[in-house]
């Protein structure tokens, strides 16, 4: 089994792809427009650099997109918030800048699908801020784990904490000396983020895969990797 030294720089999704995966995981957002902040309840369906929102037929947004013959400005905010307890749960803001469109009444004939072509969008993180084009949305995908990301996150916080203790063997143990609660903040198809906190503060540190995982399974394959690598003091990439 070869594993990354630590001597590359540690791979990781882009900006772009973060904001797809994002985008395509998150069931609320604040649109602001004329304004007004108006918080919908609603997925996302992301096409490219197009997005697809559902709203209330009766929502005073309907009617100032309905009014909007060249569409309407508006920003978006998406916050990402870690689906595991941890202190400063808030991984990433997400804003979104665009023209905001009427595209067709819903099936169930009290909401409308509403239609934003997105100009630009800036994603900010604790580690730092990514703006990205239209263009750059347009061919980016969302991340393979990213609808699994919450339910594996969970499920490994609350039924392996003893995978978690044998990880902790892979760390630079100067990050351990005052035993710091650790946690899983965040994974994706190239790794994964633990959380160490503190009482005076926290540290997020990535622990990479050998190679990518394009699937749930895989997925499985790389952790048990990272499991065997820390059990038998194999090397690995962290950052």
């Amino acid at each position: 089994m070869s594993l990354p030294t630590g001597d590359t720089e540690a791979p990781e999704p882009t900006t772009a792809e973060r904001i797809h995966s994002l985008l395509s995981t998150t069931s609320s957002l604040t649109v602001r427009a004329l304004g007004e902040h108006h918080h919908l309840d609603t997925p996302v369906s992301v096409h490219g650099s197009r997005l697809r929102l559902r709203t209330a037929l009766d929502d005073p947004l309907t009617a100032a997109a309905a009014g909007a013959t060249d569409g309407l400005a508006v920003v978006l905010d998406v916050t990402d918030v870690s689906p595991v307890a941890v202190r400063d749960r808030v991984r990433a803001r997400l804003t979104l800048a665009g023209r905001l469109h009427l595209a067709h009444l819903a099936d169930d004939g009290l909401s409308v699908h509403l239609r934003v072509d997105v100009a630009h969008a800036v994603l900010a993180t604790p580690y730092g801020t990514g703006a990205v084009t239209a263009a750059d949305l347009a061919v980016a995908v969302p991340d393979p784990m990213a609808r699994h990301e919450a339910a594996m996150l969970t499920h490994f916080a609350d039924d392996h904490a003893e995978a978690l203790d044998v990880l902790t063997r892979l760390l630079d143990p100067a990050v351990l000396v005052h035993g710091p609660e650790v946690r899983p903040l965040a994974l994706d198809r190239h790794g994964l983020v633990l959380r160490l906190d503190h009482p005076y503060g926290h540290r997020d540190v990535r622990l990479v895969f050998s190679e990518p995982a394009r699937d749930t399974e895989e997925f499985g394959h790389r952790m048990h990797e990272l499991l065997a690598a820390a059990q038998y003091g194999l090397p690995v990439h962290r950052r």
